[in-house]
C-alpha cells in the first residue's frame, strides 16, 4: 500500500525511466500512477524521457496534476512518435539519446526504473555503470512490479557469482515492489565508493553528488 501523508525527501528531482507502452497488464499503468502519487507526496520534481505515452504519460500527468515540476527530455526524432497532443510541463528537445541521458542524468539526484522495454533497461544499466565507474554517487532503483525485473536481478547476482561483477557493486542497485518502499531505501543508501576511478577524475561536476539534506 502506497503512502498518503506528505512528507519531504532529501531528494528535490528523481528521474523516472519507464516505457512509452502501458503494458498487457493494468498493475504497470497502476505503479505507474502510485509512483507519481509518491513523488507528489514527497515534494519531488519528475525528470523523465518527455513522452505523453504510455508509462511516460501516465506519470507525468499524475506527476504535473499533483502540483510538482515535470521536465521531459526528448530528442527530435521522437517528438513526433512520443508526444501526443499536448506536452506534459516543460519539455527540453534534445538533438540525440546521448544528450537525453546526460541531461537526465545532470539534472535529477536520483534514478527510478519502472517496467519498460530495451531503452528503459539501457537507461538503467547506463547509470548503473556510471556510479560503479564514479561518475555520480545517486542512487538507482528498480521498482519490481510483479517480478517483472526479477530474472534482470537474478542476472547481477550471477554476475557476482561468476566473478564478472563485484559483490560491492551488487549493492550498487537497489530494488522494492512499492515506491514507497524503494523511495525509502533510496532515501538511506550510502554512496557507492569502490569506483573505477574516483569521482573528481571525471571532471563531470555537473552530474552532481547524492543529496545529505533538502533545502527548505
Amino acid at each position: 500500500m502506497e503512502s498518503n501523508s506528505r512528507r519531504v525527501s532529501k531528494f528535490k528531482k528523481i528521474c523516472v525511466f519507464c516505457g512509452s507502452h502501458p503494458g498487457h497488464r493494468k498493475v504497470f499503468s497502476d505503479a505507474a500512477i502510485h509512483l507519481g502519487n509518491e513523488l507528489v507526496n514527497r515534494k519531488i520534481d519528475l525528470v523523465y524521457g518527455g513522452g505523453s505515452v504510455g508509462l511516460m504519460g501516465l506519470i507525468s500527468q499524475r506527476v504535473y496534476d499533483g502540483g510538482c515540476h515535470v521536465l521531459g527530455v526528448i530528442p527530435k526524432a521522437l517528438v513526433p512518435i512520443e508526444i501526443s497532443g499536448e506536452p506534459v510541463g516543460e519539455v527540453k528537445v534534445v538533438s540525440d539519446m546521448h544528450e537525453r541521458k546526460a541531461e537526465m542524468a545532470r539534472v535529477a539526484e536520483a534514478f527510478i526504473a519502472l517496467p519498460g522495454g530495451y531503452g528503459t533497461m539501457e537507461e538503467l544499466l547506463e547509470m548503473i555503470t556510471w556510479a560503479q565507474l564514479g561518475i555520480h554517487k545517486k542512487p538507482v532503483g528498480l521498482l519490481n512490479i510483479d517480478g517483472y525485473y526479477d530474472s534482470l536481478l537474478t542476472l547481477f547476482d550471477k554476475g557476482v557469482e561468476e566473478g564478472f561483477i563485484k559483490p560491492s557493486a551488487r549493492h550498487i542497485v537497489l530494488s522494492a515492489p512499492t515506491a514507497n518502499e524503494l523511495l525509502t531505501k533510496m532515501e538511506e543508501y550510502a554512496p557507492f565508493d569502490d569506483n573505477v576511478a574516483p569521482h573528481e577524475s571525471w571532471q563531470m561536476e555537473q552530474l552532481g553528488t547524492y543529496p545529505t539534506e533538502r533545502n527548505t
